[in-house]
């Protein structure tokens, strides 16, 4: 599983959540909602260290996005890529 995070989307975390170098983004599946992956549940975003070696990770720009090994049931192998839907000026997750 590899996750990747475009620059827009990068910009919009770091704005909303005040993201500096170092800190970390915990990506877990969480229940209810919506997914093209897992009917009834989708993703949960939290700012958070990894408690292990995390499953899947990108760091950009000094700021670490993970899945812990114990939510890499929710991608069901797939990979991530999460995005910035600019009219609703809100990220979006894309599980291809």
């Amino acid at each position: 599983m590899n996750i990747t995070i475009t620059k827009k989307a990068f910009d919009w975390y770091k704005r909303e959540l005040g993201l500096k170098p170092g800190d970390a983004i915990r990506l877990f599946a969480r229940y209810g909602g919506c997914s093209t992956v897992q009917k009834g549940f989708s993703l949960g975003i939290a700012k958070d260290e990894p408690a292990g070696e995390p499953a899947a990770q990108t760091t950009v720009d000094g700021v670490t996005f993970f899945v812990e090994d114990s939510d890499q049931w929710y991608f069901d192998g797939h990979d991530l890529t999460i995005d910035l839907d600019e009219k609703g000026d809100e990220p979006v997750f894309l599980i291809q």
